[in-house]
């Protein structure tokens, strides 16, 4: 999976409002109405993640949610995060 440039990667993050990318990590916050909500989603993106074999770095605080993605075995952001975030994003809504 060839890492994505900073243009290609630029390009791809404008079409996920919120998200970022720090530290050469795609990352955003999601914040739920609480905890219960919060799992719901983690599970959803765990179940994306295993079907991918593309796992994500998820920190939750009650009714917040961080995930980081990158993939480490490339070195760097690669398509498979993007297409992650995206379904990140499907399920917060």
């Amino acid at each position: 999976m060839p890492v994505l440039s900073d243009n290609e990667a630029r390009t791809r993050l404008a079409s996920l409002p919120g998200w970022q990318i720090q530290s050469g990590e795609l990352v955003k916050t999601f914040q739920f109405k609480d905890f219960v909500a919060s799992l719901r989603f983690v599970n959803q993106v765990g179940e994306a993640a295993e079907t991918a074999a593309h796992h994500p770095d998820i920190d939750i605080r009650y009714n917040r949610v961080r995930l980081a993605l990158v993939t480490h075995d490339a070195g760097g952001l690669t398509s498979k995060d993007f297409d992650l975030a995206a379904q990140a994003e499907k399920f917060a809504k």
